[in-house]
């Protein structure tokens, strides 16, 4: 009796499946990543008996803008589709007398008859269709429990601090690889494959992946005030930092990172603004009015000393001799073309001297006869000869190639009138007073 209803039930089940399934998915809810696909079955139906996990040969699934079809036969995937249409499955080892030759196709169906009834009546297959949400999962907020280490630099003013910050905001991504996805996030699944499910490990992998991306913002040197603005610059770090882990394990970007504030302490704060303006006073002309002012400051508080205006007096002259001359610091920052204040690049080149200027042991460059930074007097400058391999030396030896020194050029003045040409090196034929020849004897001994 077995036998027989083993027969029986392979001829029915074959006889169900015969028919050509319509796969379609609905509208994805913005929450749901993955979900399978549902076999269209109405009132009118015959395709009432047909098992859920078998496709037909010729079976058509629909394929919606920002979806992606995959078929999984045998827990191996056979078939992926993303462009948006109509997908005729035409490669299925489940055959169907409604789907090319008839001859062939009744003597599939004897077979696959056999080969159920070998199962017990049942298919010994299984065959499912998948939907990826391919847009772009949005409204991702992310905060900083701790403070993320960020360095401040700024190579114009000399400035390199570390400071603490804190930043707040939100992300989105999207499945860039939906077969990565399937078989390393959410194979197999039931029904669908939501968000919350991965949520929670995405969101710290990517907290985590922050204090690396904000390493590449500060090789920029961007100020913390500055990282909203370069939210570009951001995505593209963080999608460097989480390449292994979402690119090339998950098939997951980033698509966008939408910073809502970034905050540092107080003390940090201060501290900053306290290097400002210490490397401000690197400039003559700053240190000077910081000076100056506060001479007049001095002034104001000695005219309304208590102890009488002389003593006010006699303490600020004391001050003015114990500190620098704000008229030196003037003399000094005029010696120097004043520059704009403006973000230094990247990676900043070394500046040449500037015409008729020099370059101080210090490395400041300099146009007048003392060094702004150090106060060292310019070196003078030795009469030397320039070598033919561009080298300019002072002994008689070049050092760079090795070549001699060559000798001066003759000077040459008429012997007989005393004539000498405006260029002595390079005499005419003849003296135009005279008329006499020039030879080697009219050369200056």
């Amino acid at each position: 009796m077995g036998l027989i209803s083993a027969g029986l039930g392979a001829i029915g089940g074959t006889l169900a499946d015969q028919w050509k399934e319509f796969f379609y998915c609905d509208a994805m809810d913005k929450n749901v990543l993955m979900v399978k696909g549902q076999k269209r079955v109405s009132g009118r139906s015959s395709n009432t008996k047909g098992n859920d996990n078998i496709i037909s040969n010729g079976s058509v699934i629909a394929v919606a803008d920002g979806q992606c079809m995959m078929i999984v036969e045998q827990g191996k995937i056979v078939e992926v589709c993303a462009e948006p249409g109509e997908f005729v499955y035409d490669t299925s080892t489940e055959p169907s007398i409604f789907y090319g030759k008839l001859g062939k196709g009744i003597l599939d169906l004897f077979k696959t008859i056999g080969k159920r009834w070998t199962f017990g009546g049942d298919p010994g297959k299984d065959q499912r269709v998948y939907y990826f949400n391919l847009k772009e999962i949005m409204e991702n907020k992310f905060g900083t429990a701790n403070p993320i280490p960020f360095r401040v630099v700024d190579s114009k003013l000399a400035l390199d601090l570390d400071v603490s910050l804190r930043c707040s905001g939100v992300y989105s991504y999207k499945i860039t690889n939906p077969l990565l996805f399937y078989t390393n996030v959410c194979a197999n699944v039931t029904n669908r494959f939501t968000r919350n499910e991965i949520d929670t490990q995405l969101k710290t992998e990517f907290i985590s992946a922050l204090q690396p991306a904000f390493g590449k913002l500060s090789d920029l040197e961007l100020r913390p005030n500055q990282i909203i603005q370069h939210n570009t610059e951001l995505e593209a770090a963080m999608n460097e930092a989480l390449s292994s882990k979402w690119g090339e394990l998950r098939g997951i970007e980033v698509v966008s990172v939408a910073l809502g504030t970034v905050t540092l302490p107080e003390e940090d704060q201060e501290l900053i603004k306290q290097a400002q303006r210490t490397a401000m006073l690197r400039d003559p002309n700053y240190a000077a009015a910081t000076i100056a002012a506060a001479q007049a400051d001095a002034m104001k508080t000695a005219a309304g000393n208590q102890g009488g205006a002389m003593a006010g007096f006699m303490g600020m002259g004391m001050a003015m001799n114990a500190g620098s001359n704000a008229a030196n610091l003037f003399a000094m920052g005029q010696q120097q073309p004043a520059q704009p204040q403006q973000p230094a690049p990247a990676q900043p080149a070394p500046a040449a001297p500037a015409q008729g200027g020099w370059t101080c042991s210090c490395g400041t460059t300099a146009t007048g006869n003392f060094c702004p930074d150090c106060g060292s007097k310019k070196p003078e400058e030795k009469p030397g000869w320039t070598c033919s391999c561009g080298n300019v030396n002072q002994g008689n030896f070049c050092p760079n190639c090795g070549s001699k020194r060559p000798a001066a050029a003759p000077l040459y003045r008429c012997d007989k009138c005393g004539w000498q040409p405006e260029d002595p090196t390079n005499p005419p034929a003849f003296c135009p007073e005279c008329g006499d020849r020039f030879t080697d004897d009219d050369k200056v001994k």
